[in-house]
């Protein structure tokens, strides 16, 4: 009997994919755990395996497309099996996930709460292009697991959509259109366009959202850096090049190590309740070709600083070559973005919900800093705090940049 190959959902939230590569071809035999495909999340690059034995059918996405979760991606046919007319054990490709269909008024449906009114099982991508079309989503069940609606369902439901009469549309005054999405805006000139990424897309959309919904506020220090310097310097005496400990290791175990002194600020936003937690898991912002990721060391409080200096050191990696595990950048209550090896002397950093702090670290610059009656030349990096003010006051929150400058100008405390 065939079988349908659907995405499934691989990570938290997410809705889509792209299909990176194929790893079989039609007509291949596969075995039940074998990778099938390379798949782009948003945050890495993950394989698909096999849930059966069978034969490869038909490949209902190509090669670098997108496809949403719960559409039908591919087909196993048993041995002797053959596709019908058409090249898909259960419907053309394209028509590979149905169309909405309206749900009866006279009974509850699935998702549908006690007074018997349905919910909107529908993904946030699918109710932005559903309110920017005008479509009421209410009585409809969609393709995606459970009945929920996604993008393809509402692109469906769009295109067969009629269209205005030309008589009543003439008839009506309206405003100068706003440009669509994805329309080219007028007199730019020569551009090249390049496809936006499953994962540029998402971290932009998390970017608006976090903006919109966060009321951020910001706290900076100046921190004087000649102690680091000189005891990192002692550290890294005889060490190989890739085992030397950095600033930027420093830098998480100050933040490590204040989170434990202020556990008040260890928490995230969850709408009714503030969650505060146990462990102090810190995110640390890494740049790769598709974007930021932000992989996570795991009670980095506890860690030495040469176990969270190679431990970081392999998550970076793994980050660049889209190779993290899910549980490596799911979860974290802080983050951390470092833009001091790019010269940028100071910056605000936006908060990645739920987390409630963000610690932005600029470049260490030579300076002259006030020494009671003196004026000398030190080390100086600036550091600055965003701040959720829903779960983190302000008070709170300098607490948390106080024991932050005390570790890193006195280094010798974060080696105990």
């Amino acid at each position: 009997m065939a079988v349908d190959i659907i995405l499934p959902s691989m990570s938290a939230g997410m809705e889509d994919a792209v299909i990176a590569r194929w790893l079989v071809a039609v007509g291949d035999r596969v075995a039940k755990g074998q990778a099938l495909a390379e798949v782009e999340t948003d945050k890495a690059t993950m394989e698909l395996e096999a849930e059966a034995d069978g034969i490869v059918g038909s490949l209902a996405v190509d090669d670098g497309k997108r496809a949403d979760v719960g559409q039908v991606i591919a087909v196993l046919l048993a041995e002797g099996e053959s596709l019908p007319q058409g090249g898909v054990a259960s419907a053309p490709a394209a028509a590979a996930v149905p169309v909405p269909t309206p749900v009866s008024p006279a009974a509850p449906a699935a998702g549908t709460n006690d007074a018997g009114e349905r919910k909107h099982l529908a993904s946030p991508v699918a109710r932005r292009m559903a309110a920017a079309a005008g479509l009421d989503l209410s009585g409809l069940t969609g393709s995606g697991p459970k009945g929920r609606i996604v993008k393809l369902d509402v692109a469906r439901l769009i295109a067969a959509a009629p269209a205005p009469s030309a008589t009543v549309a003439s008839a009506t005054p309206t405003a100068p259109a706003a440009k669509a999405p994805g329309q080219v805006p007028v007199g730019i000139g020569p551009f090249t366009a390049t496809p936006v990424s499953n994962m540029r897309r998402v971290i932009a959309r998390r970017l608006v959202e976090a903006k919109q919904t966060v009321p951020h506020f910001y706290l900076g220090v100046d921190c004087e850096l000649d102690a680091l310097m000189a005891l990192r310097a002692q550290i890294n005496e005889g060490r190989d090049k890739a085992e030397k400990i950095s600033v930027n290791d420093f830098v998480i175990k100050a933040c490590a190590r204040a989170l434990r002194k202020v556990p008040e600020a260890n928490v995230i936003w969850n709408d009714d309740e503030i969650l505060t937690l146990a462990d102090v898991d810190i995110s640390v912002a890494v740049a790769t070709e598709g974007g930021l990721l932000t992989p996570i060391l795991r009670s980095a409080d506890r860690m030495s600083l040469g176990t969270l200096s190679a431990e970081m050191k392999s998550l970076a990696s793994r980050a660049r070559g889209g190779k993290l595990k899910p549980e490596e950048y799911q979860g974290g209550g802080f983050s951390i973005s470092n833009l001091g090896m790019y010269g940028v002397k100071t910056f605000s950093a936006i908060i990645n919900p739920p987390q409630s702090c963000i610690l932005a670290v600029g470049a260490i610059e030579r300076r002259p800093v006030g020494r009671g009656d003196q004026i000398v030349l030190a080390d100086v990096m600036n550091a600055t705090l965003s701040v959720d003010h829903r779960s983190v006051d302000g008070a709170l929150g300098a607490q948390v940049l106080v024991a932050f400058k005390e570790g890193i100008e006195n280094p010798m405390s974060l080696l105990l």
